[in-house]
């Protein structure tokens, strides 16, 4: 099997399409290779085509005017990422930088839109990747704006959990820095409300990984918010 073919058949993006739709999904797909730093887009730019993560991992981020970073979204192996404003025809709105050594796939927008025209599973597979990535960032504008922190990392380790298959156990794929700048507040704090909620008996923390404890208290402490003593 064609390696690009079987790198594709394992991204959600394409599964279900049959060989002969993957190879002509390959036949204007270009290997992007970045450097860990590296900036992809600017915010801004025109979205002329979208990019599949193959290996590594990309951030996409908005600066302030005071200069202060808010990570949006980390997106790593089989997620695509730059899609939405290039199927609406806009600039893009974040910037995106590979934030280890990274391969992707990149699609030119008028190329890909005509293989959806003739492939309608490639249509829905978009369609139900573009509604989950609505209620993601649905759910992290409440928790930026309604949320104290110790609910919004509540919140975000649930969602890791159900992201890493329901484990009771999960692994933080990024930095305490980046988690903090995904939360709306600096390492420091993070450190205090993780070790707050391990006090707690909410969660165990060894390195990366993260022993949910509490689900249910978690799942409180996500939803409502609740003070911690």
């Amino acid at each position: 099997m064609d390696p690009f073919v079987h790198i594709l058949s394992g991204i959600p993006l394409f599964s279900g399409l049959a060989h002969d739709q993957l190879r002509a999904i390959i036949k204007i797909a270009l290997e992007k290779q970045m450097s860990k730093g590296e900036t992809i887009f600017s915010e801004g730019e025109e979205g002329k085509g979208f990019f599949v993560v193959t290996s590594g991992k990309v951030k996409i981020y908005k600066v302030s005017i005071d200069g202060k970073e808010q990570i949006l979204h980390i997106f790593g192996p089989g997620q695509p990422f730059g899609e939405v404003p290039v199927f609406a025809g806009q600039k893009f709105p974040a910037n995106a930088q590979a934030i280890t050594r990274t391969r992707a796939l990149f699609f030119p927008r008028d190329a890909f839109v005509g293989l959806i025209g003739s492939n309608p599973s490639l249509a829905l597979n978009m369609l139900a990747i573009l509604s989950t990535k609505l209620r993601q960032f649905t759910v992290q504008i409440e928790n930026l704006s309604l949320k104290e922190c110790p609910a919004r990392l509540a919140s975000y380790l649930i969602y890791l959990a159900a992201e890493q298959g329901n484990s009771s156990v999960v692994t933080l794929n990024i930095s305490k820095g980046q988690l903090a700048s995904i939360l709306g507040t600096i390492p420091e704090t993070l450190s205090r409300i993780f070790a707050k909620l391990s006090g707690q008996g909410l969660i165990r923390v060894e390195g990366p990984k993260i022993d949910l404890l509490d689900r249910e208290g978690l799942e409180d402490l996500a939803e409502y918010g609740k003070e911690m003593d």
